[in-house]
């Protein structure tokens, strides 16, 4: 009976390993059948040599050359407005008028005290050379049409600041003032800004400061122009470094002679450094990034195989889509630009397009 059983077992075991050898060489032979897969499918880009100047860039923000709000040394009622709003004005313009009509009557009556003074003082000095008069009498008339004279003067600066005139060339903005209108002293009338050239102010790291000199060339861009680039030149260099951020506070003057420049804007600026030298440069969508830094795929090409090789590079500045390779790779060198996914170190690829501008 026991001898059954082991005869039955080994049976039984038997067919199983033979099941499994069978399966086991269709699925041997299956693999061995398959095609194997494509190698990936990538564009390349050339190693390019391009001509870019060093930028340092800053953030900052407009102001006017000059900027004040228009106000009244003295109370009055306003009689006469000679500007519109957002009118350019020059040095000098007649802006606004208060009534003076009881100043202006006081200084008639302080002309005539003058007038009268000078008549006393002339008649004195004809009698004086005549020996007819002392000279306290003589000296007493002079000192009566100092007197008067400076009443005038007095009078008449009083009637002066009831006359505003624009005090620089500039562009007058919205007037908060109407006619017939009660001025307190000191009340606002109208902003007046000079912003013809503008200042853009911004700050530079105290690492950079060996960089800046006046005269230096700085590009500017506004979100309200973003395919516009202004161009101006660094005015001032404060002399000390502002200790809580380690800055450098820089002014820079720019033509705005279409006044699209407004103070208070928010401005991108760009430092140029030095003159221009040549770099390598790559698209950015040619270089790739891991934990060890950046990186990039040279083309390989060995008896027709092309493969692709991971080589570490080192960038520099970024510009219009692009990024300096200072280090790793050299001109002309064949990179792949689109297509990295599937990558590794050596693997075979076949090349789509190696035209520049080239895409998957």
């Amino acid at each position: 009976m026991r001898k059954k059983i082991v005869f039955l077992l080994l049976l039984v075991l038997l067919i199983f390993g033979g099941l499994f050898a069978a399966k086991f060489l269709q699925i041997n032979t299956a693999m061995s059948s398959r095609t194997p897969p494509p190698p990936p499918l990538v564009t390349t880009v050339s190693v390019a040599q391009e001509q870019w100047q060093t930028q340092l860039p800053a953030i900052g923000s407009l102001s006017p050359v000059a900027g004040i709000v228009l106000s009244n040394e003295m109370a009055g009622v306003v009689t006469a407005i000679h500007f519109q709003s957002g009118q350019a004005v020059s040095t000098g313009d007649l802006l606004l008028e208060l009534n003076t009509s009881t100043e202006q009557a006081q200084l008639n009556g302080l002309r005539a005290a003058e007038k009268l003074a000078r008549l006393k003082f002339n008649r004195q000095a004809a009698l004086l050379t005549k020996k007819a008069t002392s000279r306290s009498s003589h000296d007493e008339a002079r000192a009566e049409l100092d007197l008067a004279a400076a009443a005038v003067s007095s009078q008449q600066s009083v009637l002066d600041k009831k006359i505003i005139r624009a005090p620089f060339d500039g562009l007058i903005g919205i007037r908060q003032i109407s006619l017939g209108q009660y001025l307190d002293k000191g009340q606002a009338i109208a902003p007046l800004m000079s912003i013809s050239p503008i200042l853009a102010d911004f700050t530079i790291a105290e690492r950079h400061i060996a960089q800046l000199a006046i005269g230096q060339t700085v590009q500017l861009q506004v979100q309200s122009y973003p395919n516009e680039v202004f161009q101006g030149h660094i005015q001032a260099i404060n002399p000390n470094i502002d200790t809580n951020t380690r800055a450098l506070s820089v002014r820079a003057s720019l033509e705005n002679a279409d006044g699209k420049l407004k103070p208070g804007m928010f401005a991108d600026i760009t430092l140029l450094i030095a003159q221009p030298n040549t770099v390598l440069t790559l698209p950015e969508t040619a270089v790739t990034y891991n934990t060890y830094g950046a990186n990039a795929y040279i083309v390989m090409d060995s008896s027709g195989n092309k493969t692709a090789e991971q080589r570490s590079i080192k960038t520099g500045q970024r510009r219009d889509g692009r990024v300096e390779i200072t280090q790793g790779l050299s001109a002309n060198d064949l990179v792949v630009n689109e297509g990295h996914i599937k990558l590794r170190n050596g693997i075979a690829i076949h090349i789509a397009d190696s035209s520049n501008d080239s895409t998957l």
